[in-house]
């Protein structure tokens, strides 16, 4: 992996480039750099989450999967890198199993609202579904490992399905959506 940051101002970048982890430098515009910056503001976002009170359970798999962030933006950041391990993807389908069985099945749509720590779920989730796009049209350009898709979707998955999970910690439930043309029909 490439040197670790000692000076943060550094003015290479005045040019509108930056640096890759393999000393490689690129436009700040380039599709891997729209990627990089998508998960950085996921891991971000997931950092504003961590905020919220949660169960641990909840907390622990939430800084694993920021680790595991780290390491996917690492190996965007590195091409012909892999950082990210299987066992990060089946850490995801592992936790999604065990807190989607826990759950009612859902029969509506529901709004991407409820409690504080739901709200930013699914803002979580929907930078991630970003972060997996950029990932994708990064892919259709130049080569890419499967793995950062692959966990990019299963972890917006698992973002809905954890903004379910924190509705219900007090009690509380979904927020449905009220649909004017199946209130009709009904």
């Amino acid at each position: 992996m490439g040197n670790r940051l000692t000076q943060i101002a550094t003015r290479t970048g005045d040019d509108g480039s930056t640096g890759l982890g393999d000393n490689t430098r690129v436009s700040k515009d380039s599709l891997r750099v729209h990627a990089m910056g998508d998960v950085d503001e996921l891991n971000s976002h997931i950092g504003l989450l961590l905020c919220e009170p949660m169960p641990e359970a909840l907390r622990e798999l939430l800084v694993e999967v920021q680790h595991q962030l780290f390491n996917l933006g690492g190996e965007l950041s590195m091409p012909g890198y892999t950082l990210l391990k299987p066992e990060a993807l089946l850490q995801l389908d592992e936790a999604l199993a065990e807190h989607n069985a826990a759950l009612p099945r859902l029969a509506e749509f529901i709004l991407p609202a409820g409690t504080r720590a739901a709200s930013q779920a699914h803002v979580c989730r929907t930078v991630a579904r970003r972060a997996e796009r950029a990932v994708v049209a990064l892919g259709e350009a130049q080569i890419v490992n499967e793995a950062p898709r692959h966990y990019l979707n299963r972890l917006s998955d698992l973002l809905f399905v954890l903004a379910r999970v924190l509705n219900r910690v007090d009690g509380g439930d979904d927020v449905y959506w009220k649909s004017e043309r199946m209130a009709r029909s009904g």
